[in-house]
């Protein structure tokens, strides 16, 4: 439900754009948005922080888009969501210490603290790159080129990220933890 939550909004703009254009693809997400948001509550779901965060960000940004019928504004909303993870990840590491991602994922996850570290510094700095690709393809290139980026190129830079991070956290596996960071001799 959560990779529903995340990608369903996006997936829909992207089709909106395609047959309409961007401004009623705009309004699609942000419905979509509200919608998933209505559906995680009402199936009793927890609803995350940054999930509230990014609702609040296209309501936000969409809605600017819209009503000044400007498209910097919703260009702006990955960045500053990608920014809002990325300094949520690394700033409570470098300051106190906190490792966000062994937060969430400790309880599933058995690494060395130094492991977790080095994971989170490695999602915050993927974050922030992230913002700063979608910047400048946003200043540089098409409004159609920073659609298909969004789709394509985020989903792709994601999904190669975490299969890194899965080879990576393999070396830590043991024979209680998820299947995909046992080794394949263990299985």
């Amino acid at each position: 439900m959560k990779l529903l939550a995340d990608w369903l909004p996006i997936i829909l703009f992207f089709i909106v754009y395609k047959t309409v254009d961007l401004y009623w693809a705009t309004g699609v997400a942000i419905g979509a948005t509200l919608a998933v948001m209505l559906a995680l509550r009402l199936k009793g779901h927890a609803i995350e922080a940054m999930q509230w965060v990014s609702l609040g960000l296209i309501v936000v940004f969409g809605g600017a888009t819209i009503v000044l019928q400007d498209e910097l504004f919703i260009k702006l909303k990955p960045t500053l969501l990608y920014g809002l993870f990325s300094a949520a990840l690394i700033v409570p590491q470098l300051s106190a210490g906190v490792l966000l991602m062994q937060k969430f994922m400790g309880s599933k996850i058995e690494m060395p603290r130094a492991a977790w570290a080095k994971l989170n510094m490695a999602w915050g700095v993927f974050f922030a790159l992230m913002a700063f690709l979608n910047l400048w393809v946003a200043e540089n290139f098409s409004t159609d080129t920073w659609v298909n980026f969004k789709l394509f190129g985020t989903i792709g830079l994601m999904v190669v990220f975490i299969v890194a991070q899965a080879l990576w956290m393999n070396r830590f596996a043991s024979a209680e933890q998820p299947d995909f960071l046992k080794d394949k001799g263990e299985q």
